[in-house]
């Protein structure tokens, strides 16, 4: 009876969760329960992956192909590979002119695989306190000792470092670029800084920049992955495409293949999967620079219109509107809802207990308008009911 109360518990607490009946995705909106409404809970940051012609044009030319399988059917170190996973892995270290690349079935996966398998017992790792979920995991199936450091508070990284960093072998710092729930970002500067002042590597994980932000698409901090030790990034959000990949020096990567649980004794990735992310990066370059920048445009209009009516100071496409309460926050997405706009709520594990929030989630199909729609229906609950943000 231990999950049932449990289960009960999480009801009373506003926290319990189901999975939503999606229908269908067509471009920028979604059905659910026969109700079309406008997606603003979806990773699909360049607007690809709901693009039926796009789809059609890559599996007409690749249909024939012996490599267009829907199945690896083995992990990369019996049968599961093939030339195309070398392609890609080398096309992306040149894109980041490093040593080399190795690709995961998941950015769960690979952050997991990456931090566990390369911090031992004798070393220290120091996080960003609102790093994702699998980096936290990463580092507690890691023997390693670990500080959590207060959300980008680098003068408590330093400290932390000045207190502890002597006593230990290696020592890594790690923090994502742009933070997956708040929509904020990262000082590179100060990490760097940091990360030389005190002999660290340092781990960037640019799960939600990469294809959104550089002028190669390679994350937030493109200008500054020469001084970035370990970089990872997945292909489920701005690509469209399922997979993650990490980037770093030959030895690492080496060293990850022989070492990495989560890489080891997984099936690899299909290889349909890998040519569709292959054939965007080679081939339709123009697309996703195209909708690189129609975002852009769409986040400047919609970044100074937030800050106006003082509802976030989101400077990204994730923009948070944080209530607190997790009754008042599923109040609001029912407002929404009913309004024919999805924007789900956001409650622990995902963010701190009451911290419970709306993610808006934008995307390059999306227009001002429908943003600025939403962001006022928002403004106007709060101010009627008297949320506290």
């Amino acid at each position: 009876m231990i999950y049932k109360d449990e289960i009960e518990n999480l009801k009373k607490a506003d926290n319990y969760r189901e999975i939503y009946n999606i229908q269908k995705k067509i471009e920028k909106y979604i059905f659910i329960d026969n109700k079309k409404l406008l997606n603003l809970s979806s990773n699909d940051y360049l607007g690809l992956g709901t693009n039926k012609e796009l789809l059609k044009e890559f599996i007409n030319e690749k249909i024939n192909n012996d490599e267009f399988l829907f199945s690896s059917s083995s992990s990369r170190l019996l049968t599961g590979t093939s030339n195309i996973y070398k392609e890609l892995e080398e096309n992306l270290a040149k894109l980041y002119k490093k040593e080399k690349a190795l690709l995961f079935n998941t950015g769960y996966q690979c952050n997991l695989g990456v931090i566990s398998s390369i911090a031992k017992a004798n070393d220290i790792i120091f996080s960003d306190k609102l790093n994702h979920a699998s980096i936290i995991d990463g580092i507690k199936l890691s023997n390693s000792q670990f500080y959590r450091y207060k959300h980008l508070d680098y003068n408590h990284l330093e400290q932390l470092l000045k207190n502890h960093r002597y006593k230990y072998k290696n020592a890594f710092i790690i923090s994502e670029s742009i933070f997956s729930m708040d929509g904020d970002i990262a000082d590179i500067n100060s990490l760097i800084e940091l990360k030389n002042k005190y002999n660290c590597k340092l781990i960037i994980d640019e799960a939600h920049a990469f294809g959104v932000f550089g002028e190669n698409l390679c994350g937030y901090f493109e200008k500054n992955k020469e001084d970035i030790d370990i970089i990872t990034a997945t292909f489920g959000k701005a690509l469209a495409s399922q997979g993650a990949f990490v980037i770093a020096n030959k030895n690492l990567i080496n060293f990850l293949i022989n070492k990495s649980r989560s890489f080891i004794f997984s099936t690899a990735l299909p290889s349909a999967s890998i040519m569709w992310v292959n054939w965007l990066l080679s081939k339709k370059n123009k697309i996703l620079k195209m909708q690189q920048k129609k975002l852009h445009n769409l986040l400047t209009k919609t970044n100074s219109y937030i800050n106006k009516i003082n509802i976030s100071n989101s400077k990204t496409q994730i923009i948070p509107i944080v209530i607190g309460d997790n009754k008042k926050t599923i109040d609001m997405y029912q407002k929404l809802y009913n309004n024919n706009i999805l924007a789900l709520p956001i409650r622990t594990p995902s963010v701190p207990p009451n911290k419970a929030r709306l993610r808006i989630s934008i995307n390059s199909n999306i227009e001002f308008t429908e943003l600025k729609n939403t962001f006022d229906i928002i403004n106007k609950e709060l101010k009627d009911k008297i949320y506290e943000i």
